[in-house]
């Protein structure tokens, strides 16, 4: 069975990481084939052309030209009716309102797999909600309660982001090797923090409540991520104008977008993320656990499905205090941070088992492709 995945491929992000996911982790699902359509080139074709799957590119889209739309329908629906795919997944509301119908009009079924939480609130996502895919599939129980409400017709499955294991960087000599690099003593304890700059991931948040640690010797703080659209500059500039103004310059590292994300972790002590609004999941809180770092973050949206007191602490969002005493302790108590880095190592494989989610993943798929177009009996639940 062929399985396209659409996405726009302007930025990359969680979603652009699971994807990547889906093509390293094919050999698990030796039935299903994944196969990539894009708008744009860039690092996140790049990564998948590396793993042996170019992807389709299917033409760059401005939904305030709809002759850019319509261009990228037709090449799409082509290549559908000369045997491209059994199943498309569309990864999000823009690549559903987009390439939905091209894909119904090729007879072929529509997956819309939601990485975020659907309010409705913006035209796309009504848009989107006009028809019904034949398969809503959630990355959380926390998407999946938000989507049968945007789409009451539709089945819904939930199905955690499979994750690989990276290699292991976690020797001394790897560790000591990336703090050289960034300018950290070998004895500090790490923070980090990885993702793209949005405002609701709590950056300001996290820098607030190490202001109050000014006193705690021996710790840095690494914020990883690039600008990638204009708000995200603007949030970065503000950041480090925090900076700044609260005298962390030689305690806090911009690192800009890095590609070695697990050596950075693998080389840090302790993840913090406290969000000052809800995501859907947070794959980067996984992805930090299997480096077997404790994570201090919000415990609000998919964070709560993801973190428990044996691998973190979860602290009420927006809570500057709750986040200084959380990272505090972390700093300067080795015992309870190593207990919780032991548990850390362990959640990982209950949530995103790259073998287990691979083969649900396949499971959802075929059930849609062998249905008819419209598949509104499956009641598939559970992450």
């Amino acid at each position: 069975m062929r399985a396209l995945h659409l996405n726009p491929g302007n930025l990359y992000g969680g979603v652009e990481t699971m994807l990547v996911t889906l093509a390293r982790e094919a050999p698990w699902t030796p039935g299903l084939t994944p196969r990539f359509g894009a708008c744009v080139d860039g690092r996140y074709t790049q990564e998948l052309a590396a793993l042996g799957c170019p992807a389709e590119m299917l033409g760059a889209v401005r939904l305030s030209r709809p002759d850019s739309v319509l261009r990228a329908r037709r090449r799409l629906t082509a290549r559908l009716r000369a045997g491209l795919a059994d199943v498309v997944v569309c990864h999000q509301a823009w690549s559903y309102a987009v390439f939905g119908p091209a894909a119904r009009r090729a007879g072929v079924p529509v997956v819309l797999w939601l990485h975020t939480v659907s309010t409705r609130r913006h035209w796309l996502e009504r848009w989107a909600a006009r028809r019904a895919p034949d398969l809503v599939i959630a990355n959380s129980r926390y998407t999946a309660a938000a989507a049968a409400a945007a789409f009451p017709r539709a089945a819904i499955t939930t199905v955690y982001c499979p994750l690989s294991r990276p290699a292991d960087h976690s020797g001394d000599g790897a560790r000591h090797a990336v703090r050289a690099a960034l300018g950290t003593p070998s004895t500090d304890v790490v923070i980090v923090q990885v993702g793209r700059f949005e405002a609701l991931k709590g950056h300001h948040t996290a820098l607030q409540a190490l202001t109050r640690l000014s006193d705690v010797p021996g710790w840095t703080y690494w914020i990883a991520g690039g600008a990638q659209r204009e708000s995200d500059v603007r949030l970065l500039l503000s950041l480090q104008g925090q900076v700044r103004e609260s005298g962390l310059e030689r305690r806090v590292r911009f690192l800009g977008e890095r590609t070695d994300v697990p050596r950075l972790l693998q080389a840090a002590d302790v993840y913090c993320q406290p969000n000052d609004g809800p995501e859907s999941f947070g794959l980067s809180l996984v992805e930090a656990m299997l480096a077997g770092l404790p994570v201090v973050a919000s415990g609000i949206g998919g964070a709560l499905e993801i973190v428990d007191q044996s691998c973190g602490v979860l602290t009420p969002a927006g809570d500057v205090d709750a986040v200084a005493g959380a990272l505090r302790r972390c700093v300067t108590d080795t015992a309870f941070r190593t207990t919780l880095s032991a548990g850390a190592r362990l959640r990982p494989d209950v949530l995103c088992n790259a073998e287990r989610q691979m083969q649900r993943i396949e499971a959802a798929l075929a059930a849609v492709a062998a249905a008819p177009p419209a598949l509104s009996t499956l009641a598939a639940n559970g992450a």
